[in-house]
């Protein structure tokens, strides 16, 4: 079974082309027009264990909250295509990451029931072109696309860099532990029979 999706979406604002694959190495590319987004997806890519490649054109003349929500949806989508019904699937994932002086860490459930939640402190910065605020507003957009609960939390740092990267690395690991095959795994995770 293909665990992967292509999703494209075009609005006023954006236009965006996403492909993912569950069951990858990090491979892809990705172009949003933001820098430091680019590096930040190419981070959930590989500590994610994800194939992604992503073409985004957005309104940057406006910042980049539109390109960076809209890229959270897409990819949100592609990640609930990939899944299917869930069969087989762990279904959780936490992971903490420490980056030098940061440390975040983020829990995954695969529940199809969106929800999000960010606790912590982000300075008021943007980093080539990334917005530090945007960082809940991408988790929210991928949580509520995706049908997924997540819970992120910055747990210690003084670099906006350091925080928001440890936070995507640590989604990242979550994802990629609660998307994995459980060979133990019969059907769907669920007493409801259903995800």
């Amino acid at each position: 079974m293909s665990r992967s999706a292509q999703i494209s979406r075009t609005t006023r604002e954006t236009e965006i082309s996403l492909s993912v694959s569950l069951d990858g190495s990090g491979q892809g590319s990705r172009s949003t027009g933001v820098g430091y987004f680019d590096h930040l997806l190419d981070a959930l890519a590989r500590h994610g264990g994800l194939d992604l490649d992503v073409q985004a054109s957005g309104d940057l003349e406006t910042g980049s909250h539109h390109t960076v929500e809209d890229v959270g949806l897409v990819l949100g989508q592609a990640l609930d295509e990939a899944l299917g019904d869930r069969a087989g699937i762990a279904r959780f994932g936490s992971a903490t990451v420490p980056m030098d002086e940061a440390r975040a860490s983020a829990a995954v459930d695969i529940s199809g029931r969106p929800f999000a939640a960010f606790e912590g402190e982000l300075p008021p910065v943007t980093l080539g072109g990334f917005e530090a605020e945007l960082l809940p507003e991408f988790v929210r957009a991928v949580a509520s696309a995706a049908k997924i609960t997540i819970h992120v939390t910055v747990e210690a740092g003084t670099s906006a860099h350091h925080v928001i990267e440890a936070s995507f690395k640590a989604l990242a690991r979550a994802l990629r532990a609660a998307t994995a095959v459980d060979p133990d795994e019969r059907g769907i995770p669920s007493t409801k029979g259903l995800l």
